[in-house]
């Protein structure tokens, strides 16, 4: 175990504040992970409870707002009447505690459990409502154009759980159930649909059949999975396309089996093929040590996405928070980062998806934002 000294800076419990949603889980489980590597503190998980309707709008956005500036007593009174006194119980009289959350609704409880607590509070990426501002430390990915401050981590793609020499017998237990048969493993994650993006059964056909040419001409094995936004129709297509290609190893469709592959695809793969869509994967597979190749999803046009090229121009700019941010100008500029790293290549572009999977690997140096994270929040508990 890698320590930063033999003592270890004074956190006891790293506390995971989680929000039910398994991007944000995974944000906070990489760097409380890495932290308890580093400094050999105790890993505690807790979930915030689902507020819904009005409850949700009076205690997350209404009344939250006065946790960033609350003493312990009111942080307390904020914690019973939203969450009952049960989950401040738990913590009662414990030294030494970090607090980590991630989301605008995990957010709150972690800053409100530091305060009564006497602990200190961590957030990933900028919550709403609350900012980053009354918390102690903040890792804000670098496309969320963060103001600069001591207390702001500022990272390059999101922190994740990827701990590369955990990914070794997924790896194993994968190739022995789906034998590759070639030295040439291929990747390819989908992701799906949302308010920014399309991928259906068009695109599919339309970007996926180049990846079954390519893997077939260069004997490549390949490995597929989708995500929980693919959707059946899309998952359809993408069966329908590859099912029956003699490249295919594995097809994991996340419309019929809700298992996880993605650490044992990036333990056993040489190439990495990716959908922009999601930040997530394309971060997890960078600090897995791949130079990612990127496939764009279809945008979706009309006055939403101008509005939001210009927000994001604006926040930039530094002229508006980019909490008012979201979608492809963001995930564009992350993308860029990661180009000139060296740990991104557009591979839409059929002559370049061949280029790419012509190479014998496209293994690079790991992108590990999490354990550099953890290392900054260490190197600065005491201060």
């Amino acid at each position: 175990m890698e320590k930063i000294n033999e003592r270890g800076p004074e956190i006891e419990r790293i506390v995971l504040v989680g929000d039910g949603i398994r991007g944000h889980w995974h944000q906070i489980l990489g760097i409380g992970r890495w932290l308890q590597r580093l400094c050999g503190a105790t890993l505690v998980e807790v979930e915030a409870p689902r507020l819904e309707g009005l409850g949700r709008f009076l205690s997350l956005k209404v009344a939250a707002k006065h946790l960033r500036t609350a003493h312990a007593e009111e942080a307390q009174a904020w914690l019973i009447a939203s969450a009952g006194k049960e989950l401040l119980d738990r913590f009662e009289g414990q030294k030494g505690l970090l607090f980590l959350a991630a989301g605008s609704s995990a957010a709150p409880y972690g800053l409100a459990l530091a305060r009564a607590t006497g602990g200190r509070a961590a957030v990933v990426m900028t919550p709403s409502v609350l900012g980053t501002a009354p918390f102690d430390f903040a890792i804000v990915p670098s496309h969320d154009y963060p103001y600069p401050s001591e207390r702001i981590c500022i990272t390059t793609g999101a922190p994740n759980h990827i701990y590369r020499p955990d990914l070794g017998g997924p790896a194993e237990d994968l190739a022995r159930s789906y034998p590759p048969r070639s030295e040439r493993i291929v990747a390819l994650l989908v992701g799906g649909s949302d308010g920014n993006y399309r991928i259906d059964a068009d695109w599919v056909r339309r970007h996926l059949g180049p990846v079954r040419e390519q893997a077939e001409r260069l004997g490549a094995a390949l490995y597929v999975t989708t995500s929980r936004r693919t959707g059946k129709e899309a998952d359809s297509a993408v069966e329908a396309l590859l099912g029956d290609s003699p490249s295919l190893r594995m097809l994991l469709l996340a419309s019929r089996d809700g298992a996880n592959p993605v650490p044992a695809l990036l333990g056993l793969a040489t190439h990495v093929l990716v959908t922009d869509d999601s930040v997530s994967m394309v971060s997890e597979a960078a600090t897995a040590g791949f130079r990612v190749g990127l496939l764009r999803a279809r945008r979706l046009a009309g006055p939403k996405a101008a509005g939001q090229r210009l927000l994001t121009r604006m926040a930039a700019k530094k002229l508006l928070s980019p909490s008012w941010c979201s979608g492809p100008p963001r995930f564009d500029a992350l993308f860029a980062e990661l180009e000139a790293r060296g740990c991104l290549a557009d591979v839409t572009a059929p002559e370049n998806l061949e280029v790419f999977l012509a190479a014998p690997d496209q293994r690079t140096e790991p992108l590990d934002e999490a354990r550099r994270a953890a290392q900054w929040i260490l190197e600065r508990w005491k201060g």
